[in-house]
């Protein structure tokens, strides 16, 4: 009898392995449960995009957003954001830059004894310069607001000199637009080779406004340099100018 049941199921499930339609069904099944399961895990990823996104968080959307369309592509929530995800991306690279640009940027408070606090926010240019044959050299652009001495703006070099005798020009260009002229002068000191920038409150004005600056200076070798500092991450709030 035990002999005759195997027998039996032997030949129902050799039935059922050869009935190509009921294999279609299996395998179509079983995928669907596999695609049912990716789209499961595909919302969740979605869920954590859109929250980025409405935070404009734009990094973590753009995280979030590739792998909704690397891993998990073909998937409702992927078909969903594709549209949409060029512009997380681009911004997501204005907030990279914009991150890069802001540690550029580095900023002092000093008490000056009993008549105040000593600010000043600095940076260096995006290229060193040669100004006198020895090589390329940092280049910084300061604001400086002083209790005693004032508002200040001015260049300062690490060799070398400025051409400034009584009095000069710089050229100063905003996003690479048309230079406009601006006064400078050397103070008489060899504390430190600087040049100040006359009308400190535009210059710090069009460093807020910019992405970048470019001044075009003289200098005592002859000629003249030029470096450009990328201002757009300023902290306005670090200094007490407008």
């Amino acid at each position: 009898m035990k002999h005759l049941i195997l027998a039996a199921a032997c030949a129902l499930s050799l039935a059922a392995c050869s009935d190509p339609e009921a294999e279609r069904q299996a395998q179509q099944a079983a995928e669907a449960a596999v695609q049912a399961q990716k789209e499961a895990k595909a919302d969740e990823v979605a869920r954590q995009y859109d929250t980025a996104v409405a935070a404009k968080d734009w990094e973590r959307a753009r995280m979030h957003g590739g792998s909704l369309l690397d891993i998990y592509k073909g998937t409702a929530a992927a078909a969903r954001i594709e549209p949409g995800f060029a512009d997380v991306k681009a911004q997501s690279d204005q907030a990279r830059n914009l991150r890069r640009m802001q540690g550029l940027w580095q900023y002092n408070q000093i008490p000056v004894g009993t008549k105040g606090t000593q600010r000043s926010a600095s940076i260096y240019g995006k290229q060193r310069v040669d100004v006198d044959g020895s090589g390329p050299k940092p280049v910084q652009l300061v604001f400086r607001d002083h209790p005693q001495w004032k508002q200040h703006a001015y260049l300062v070099l690490q060799a070398g000199d400025f051409r400034c005798p009584g009095g000069c020009r710089v050229q100063v260009s905003v996003d690479g637009g048309k230079p406009r002229a601006m006064a400078a002068w050397r103070p008489d000191t060899d504390e430190a080779i600087a040049m100040f920038i006359t009308d400190h409150a535009a210059l710090w004005k069009l460093a807020r406004q910019a992405q970048a600056i470019s001044i075009e200076f003289p200098v005592k070798a002859g000629g003249t340099r030029t470096v450009v500092f990328e201002t757009g991450g300023v902290d306005a709030s670090q200094m007490p100018w407008k």
